[in-house]
């Protein structure tokens, strides 16, 4: 969560019902991390890591978690080629690596990262690479409803190309809530682990969610503060 999503910040919201805890999302390769300073140069938060140490601090910051819970840990990277994201999942405390199809910073979108990959051609191959040589479990994180891509096609995609798990986010253009509609279309035509993510501030919204479809939630701006006013434990 924009350079926020430390190991001590997870740890402080995982008592609030969380079983995954996810890091990043980091830039890992000279592309990215040449980016990300070029959103940092602008005023916004993000991750200030060099290629040389990049990996030291995933395994650090992971290590950190697997010391004081048991929770699974996941990491959201960002790449323009696979090969750096099989690398972070052969970190031993990496239980599910992450492939960023997700931010728009324009920075990133600009050479084929974060959302910008929903229009790739080799999508497929990116992921099957990934899935065929990682060490960990492999999910994909995706934008919901960008101009110019069918979601659902994305999300059939994502689950023919062996990825465990699909993190959507539900964004609705000019709707204050996540599109449970397109949630219920996925779920009902992909056999891919669904986690709904897009404006979860409440043990309703996260039911909600769930009865859309989905087989878990993801929450981010709702614990910004570093705890939450509500409990995930009961769903």
């Amino acid at each position: 969560m924009a350079g926020i999503s430390d190991g001590n910040f997870l740890l402080k919201l995982i008592p609030y019902g969380f079983n995954v805890a996810t890091l990043g999302g980091f830039n890992i390769d000279e592309s990215s991390i040449d980016a990300g300073k070029k959103i940092i140069s602008r005023g916004r938060k993000e991750f200030d890591l060099e290629m040389s140490n990049v990996f030291s601090f995933i395994k650090d910051e992971s290590e950190l978690i697997r010391e004081n819970s048991d929770v699974l840990i996941s990491c959201n990277v960002r790449s323009v080629n696979p090969e750096n994201v099989i690398k972070v999942s052969e970190l031993d405390s990496v239980d599910i690596v992450e492939i960023n199809c997700h931010c728009r910073q324009k920075e990133l979108t600009s050479i084929g990262c974060g959302q910008s990959m929903l229009k790739r051609s080799d999508l497929s191959d990116y992921i099957v690479s990934v899935v065929d040589n990682a060490s960990s479990k492999v999910s994909v994180k995706i934008r919901a409803n960008v101009n110019g891509v069918d979601t659902l096609s994305i999300a059939k995609l994502v689950d023919e190309s062996g990825a465990d798990f699909l993190h959507v986010d539900a964004m609705n253009p000019g709707v204050a809530n996540a599109d449970l509609d397109l949630i219920r279309r996925i779920s009902g035509e992909t056999d891919i682990c669904l986690i709904g993510n897009n404006s979860i501030n409440s043990l309703e919204r996260a039911e909600d969610m769930v009865s859309a479809g989905a087989d878990g939630v993801s929450l981010a701006r709702a614990c910004m503060n570093g705890k939450l006013d509500f409990d995930l434990s009961s769903l």
